[in-house]
């Protein structure tokens, strides 16, 4: 994954409240979770969870699906795997040996 995909990803979710929508479908898992229940589980107002949503949405980390009436937002766990990997790929690679922390 490229650094400004990366930093992109990262600024989304620096904004707490797109960070609690983030941890929230994360944890319902990959069916997602109706838009309705984001925003009785967080209390955010419709238009403003909208917002946030979309924003999540423009850098690929939900993705939304209409099924009848109902929208639910998915979480793109491949994206979310990339942004930890981007951290994990030169854990240590400077590390000295015998020097302790």
């Amino acid at each position: 994954m490229q650094a400004e995909t990366v930093a992109t990803r990262f600024a989304e979710l620096g904004h707490i409240t797109r960070l609690e929508i983030f941890r929230l479908l994360v944890r319902g898992g990959r069916q997602g979770i109706p838009v309705g229940e984001i925003q009785a589980a967080l209390g955010v107002p419709g238009s403003t969870l909208s917002h946030h949503i979309n924003r999540l949405v423009s850098v690929g980390l939900v993705e939304q699906r209409r099924e009848g009436r109902t929208l639910y937002c998915v979480p793109q766990y491949q994206a979310l795997f990339g942004l930890i990997e981007f951290l994990q790929e030169e854990c240590c690679v400077d590390e000295r040996p015998g020097r302790d922390q």
